[in-house]
């Protein structure tokens, strides 16, 4: 697993669109929100949610990768 600065690298260099898809679609209704804000987020709103919830937004960055697979068959 990658450390904390290299996941939060990966997690700044993606796009968020998975991420909070991931979250709204699969998250609880805290994260279903959080997905919202962070799709609507600037980059700073962004960097800070993805600093305040690390294990999380990489748990939902990872999940985001496997719906990005399915919707591109």
């Amino acid at each position: 697993m990658p450390d904390d600065d290299t996941r939060l690298e990966t997690l700044l260099t993606a796009a968020p669109y998975w991420i909070a898809h991931a979250m709204q679609q699969q998250g609880s209704r805290f994260f279903q929100h959080l997905g919202a804000a962070l799709a609507a987020a600037d980059p700073a709103n962004r960097r800070l949610i993805y600093q305040t919830w690390p294990a999380d937004c990489w748990d939902f960055y990872q999940r985001g990768l496997v719906l990005q697979a399915v919707e591109e068959g």
